[in-house]
């Protein structure tokens, strides 16, 4: 664990006590530290290895005050060890990311077919908010129907784009983006989503993309993962293995692609009497 980690995950804590009204360390006690995690695991959805190494960060921090005489309690004693915790990833059915989908419409901005064509990408592909802000026009293939996705630590995979998605990227490219990049590519940096000044979109115009249609769809707990969560989920109810979502992914390990085996149990039984030949009388 870098030293520059060890630096973020204890300004996010500061950040979230401090807007919950706790300003000094003395008066940190184990429910705010439970509702930093939770906070963590909802607001700011990250994966079960980050919030690991935050919550080691934060015992060790707690464990020093306490050991240098700084606080009397150490309110950090009861957070759970990184290797007992495990986070479900919260998924959208299919309804109600078809809702979300089918959010943008013209009366939404100019940026509209943009924005379809963001979610539908998004939810077709599994990408993470960075990756479909980075992807750039030579990384789109209309005629394979794929994207070269350029993922965490620089690691390249191809992933397939589905009809919809592939239709409204299309519709965006013809009909709309021209007008937003005006010629100027340099500026663009032929990024395949630009903003509204024609330039690249950051991470976080795609998290607000994706609250804004969440919320005007009526939908709560959403953010970009939750469309990566439900892109995996919904090939694995469908009969895709494992090693194939995990290389849609970009997963390094499949161990990290098998949470999305504990969230959907609805086919267990009906694959149990299919395959097993003990299964049935």
């Amino acid at each position: 664990m870098t030293l520059e980690a060890y630096e973020r995950d204890l300004r996010d804590l500061f950040v979230d006590l401090s807007a919950r009204g706790v300003t000094s360390i003395a008066a940190v006690g184990p429910e705010a530290l439970f509702e930093h995690v939770r906070w963590l695991t909802t607001e700011r959805a990250l994966d079960p290895n980050s919030i690991g190494r935050h919550v080691v960060t934060v015992r060790v921090f707690f464990r020093y005050l306490h050991a240098t005489q700084k606080l009397a309690n150490d309110p950090a004693r009861l957070l759970e060890r990184p290797t007992r915790w495990k986070k479900l990833p919260h998924v959208l059915s299919p309804g109600d990311m078809r809702k979300l989908v089918e959010a943008p419409l013209p009366e939404h901005g100019d940026l509209w077919l943009r924005d379809r064509a963001i979610l539908e990408t998004m939810y077709a592909s599994g990408l993470r908010a960075s990756e479909v802000g980075s992807l750039r026009l030579n990384q789109f293939s209309e005629v394979a129907g794929a994207l070269h996705v350029v993922g965490k630590g620089s690691k390249h995979r191809m992933v397939p784009v589905g009809e919809h998605a592939l239709r409204w990227i299309s519709r965006w490219l013809q009909e709309s983006r021209a007008s937003f990049v005006q010629a100027d590519e340099g500026r663009a940096e032929f990024r395949l989503f630009v903003s509204v000044r024609g330039k690249p979109l950051e991470r976080v115009a795609v998290w607000q993309l994706v609250k804004k249609y969440a919320a005007i769809a009526g939908l709560s707990r959403v953010h970009p993962h939750v469309l990566r969560h439900s892109f995996a989920t919904d090939l694995l109810r469908g009969g895709c293995d494992l090693r194939t979502v995990q290389e849609f992914l970009g997963h390094a390990s499949v161990v990290t692609t098998e949470v999305y085996t504990h969230v959907d149990r609805s086919k267990f039984n009906e694959v149990l009497r299919k395959f097993h030949p003990r299964a049935t009388g």
